[in-house]
Formats: structure tokens, sequence, C-alpha cells
């Protein structure tokens, strides 16, 4: 199949690769297409195939924006509106074509559902654009199931011989609604607390306490407080006032899950910039800018958000 070329029509194809040949085979004519189009181009993946791409591409690497995924996206719930968006937005006025690679081997199953709700909102939030995100996907070290939902989020696929129309592909919204997973209970020894307005400033110290003892550093340490302290704040506001906090680490980790009664109802939350005349709304959009990982299971009359720092 061919897809569509027009300038006003979004695409985003998979691509299935399973060498270095065959991911650059995919990728670097796909971005020589874009510059000699004159269009802006991104590549966002990980540092090792990055490393490739801008070896293939030579004098051209200077004329594509780069980023290694393993920064910039090791949030999945920062991609869209930190790096794809963001550069979308800065180029209005034309099309973009994006390299995106947000699925890697070194990917783990805690953050598996976040990126896999990330590929499929990628189709709602840029319906209407002028863009082309082309995703790779590593078939001989990636999981078949994670396989198999690239064919549901992805409209295309292409492989090292063809091109063609994804016989999963699904609905956008529904596809991202299925990876809305209850979130295993915190362990035994977390400590917990509970949220409401007159507790604020004891959530901040514990948050705070934790962070320390877990051993990071102290920028860090200031970003989860801010962040645990914006959930509890959106807690005491439109959640009923009160929930519940529970921190805890393990070997590589500081988590704080917070549980209250509330609903999150919008699939793109957190995920889309605020306008800028937007009252509310940047609350969950400030933790996904500030933590590792953030899981978020909602229903209406309960809702857990976990964030992970990284030690």
């Amino acid at each position: 199949m061919r897809e569509s070329t027009s300038p006003d029509v979004f695409v985003h194809p998979a691509l299935f690769y399973a060498s270095r040949y065959e991911y650059l085979a995919g990728t670097v004519p796909f971005i020589r297409a874009g510059l000699a189009a004159g269009e802006p181009v991104m590549v966002a993946v990980p540092e090792e195939n990055l490393d490739h791409i801008r070896a293939a591409l030579g004098v051209d690497a200077a004329r594509v924006q780069l980023h290694d995924m393993g920064v910039a996206g090791r949030n999945p719930g920062r991609i869209l509106p930190g790096v794809l968006l963001a550069f979308a937005d800065a180029h209005r006025d034309t099309r973009v074509r994006i390299v995106g690679e947000p699925v890697w081997a070194g990917r783990t199953a805690d953050e598996y559902p976040a990126c896999a709700q990330h590929e499929a909102l990628i189709n709602a939030a840029f319906t209407g654009r002028p863009a082309a995100i082309l995703c790779p996907y590593d078939t001989g070290r990636l999981d078949r199931s994670w396989l198999d939902d690239a064919y549901r989020t992805h409209p295309t696929v292409r492989t090292a011989g063809a091109a063609f129309a994804s016989p999963h592909y699904a609905d956008p919204l529904a596809v991202a609604a299925g990876f809305n997973l209850p979130l295993p209970s915190p362990p035994a020894h977390a400590e917990t607390i509970a949220v409401e307005f007159h507790s604020l400033w004891a959530l901040r110290r514990l948050v705070t306490a934790q962070a320390l003892a877990a051993g990071l550093a102290p920028d860090r340490v200031a970003d989860v407080t801010l962040a645990v302290n914006e959930l509890a704040a959106n807690t005491v506001e439109h959640a009923g006032a009160t929930g519940t906090l529970s921190v805890w680490t393990d070997d590589k980790q500081l988590i704080c899950q917070l549980s209250d009664n509330g609903h999150i109802a919008e699939p793109l939350a957190g995920r889309i910039p605020a306008a800028p005349d937007q009252d509310g709304g940047r609350g969950l959009f400030l933790v996904n800018e500030l933590c590792d990982l953030v899981r978020v299971h909602t229903r209406p009359g309960a809702t857990s958000i976990r964030v992970h720092m990284h030690r």
C-alpha cells in the first residue's frame, strides 16, 4: 500500500525491524524524504539507535533535531506533551516528520502500559494535524504481546519489504482504556498518611524524608515532593477533600501512591498541555514532567496515581 503524502494528513506507521540494517533501511529514507520536502524532522529514539541514525545521516544529522528517548521519554507520559507536541507546536505552519521509539527492550513491565497508552493516544492527539510519526519496534527483542499491541495502536505497519494497513488497528480511546489497569496494593512496609487540607505539610515532610533516605539527589527530592503535593492538592480540591498516600522504596526507586474518590474522565489528562486560558488541568501534566514514571488507574468513584523516582 502507499501511505498518503498529503501535507494535511496525519500518518502514524509502526516499523517492524529485526536488525540494524532493517532499522536504518526503514528510518533513514523516511528522514531524508522529510528533509528533501523541507519538513522539520525530529528523531527521538534510545541512545544506541540514535547513534546509528546519526552516523548513517552523516552531515545531514545537523539538520535533524535529535533526542535520546531514554532521557526525553524516560516517563512515557511525558513523550506526547514534552517531545512530540512540543516539536509540532514549534512548527505549526508546516508538516512535521518524527521518528519516535517509545517502546524498546529496556522498558519494564511497570512502564509498558503507559507506553501502550501513549502510542494509542498519539492518534487522538494528532488527529487533523499535518504530521508523520514513524515508530520502530524491535521484533527480535520485544515481547510478542507488545508487538501485537503495535498493530492495534498504529493504522499502518511497515516491514523490510512491505507496507500495509494494520488488520487490528482499533479505536485509540478504547485501546488506551484497556491499559487503565488496577495497580498492585502498596506493600505492608509502606508508610501511609491520610490526605486532607490540614495534613499537606506532614505529607510533604514524609515524602521529603523518604526521598532523602532513598538517596535521591536534592533536586530530585524537590521534584517528587512537589509532584506528590500537587496530587494531594488536587485531591483536596477536586476529589472529596480526602485520600490516602502510601510511600515506600525498593532497591531501585522511591514510589508514592495517592488514592482518592475522584475520577479522571479525560483520557488525555496530563498528556497534552493546558491552553493558556484554561482554568486548571495542569496538575497531572506537571507530575508527568517531574517524575520518572506515572501510572494511573481511574474509574468513577476511585482513582489511584502511582509515581516512581529512580534512585
